[in-house]
């Protein structure tokens, strides 16, 4: 198939598709016309891509991981024994990233919080603020 067919099977922009490729994740034949020609399976390694992507997965991980892994029905199964200490790894990446992001925030919720009531109201009311420096 080609690739605007598997962007329809996928849902995936063909543009992304190309980077894909770039990327190393998909390796379509090519036509002697130079079109890429790609296959059923190739529609499994897009889906498997954007479920890594979704789980917050970089492409240069997934290159280095996707050869490892293989689709039991809902869910990826790893068939590598090194990937599991690659994938512990990408978790606590990911747990150090949501506790900063949560600190972050909750600095923002003290610094709301302090803010005069008249400049709250005018917030919640939906009124435009004005910043004004002192």
């Amino acid at each position: 198939m080609r690739i605007g067919e598997l962007s329809r099977k996928t849902g995936v922009h063909e543009r992304l598709l190309r980077y894909y490729e770039e990327q190393h994740l998909l390796q379509p034949e090519r036509r002697p016309s130079g079109y890429r020609e790609y296959s059923e399976a190739d529609v499994d390694t897009v889906r498997r891509i954007r479920s890594l992507l979704a789980a917050g997965l970089n492409t240069a991980t997934i290159a280095t991981i996707l050869p490892c892994l293989r689709d039991e029905g809902e869910r990826l199964v790893p068939t590598c024994s090194d990937l599991l200490a690659d994938l512990t790894k990408e978790r606590e990446r990911i747990t150090k990233a949501i506790i900063d992001l949560q600190t972050s925030r909750a600095a923002l919720d003290k610094v709301i919080a302090a803010a005069p009531a008249d400049v709250a109201e005018c917030a919640t009311s939906g009124a435009t603020a004005r910043f004004t420096r002192a």
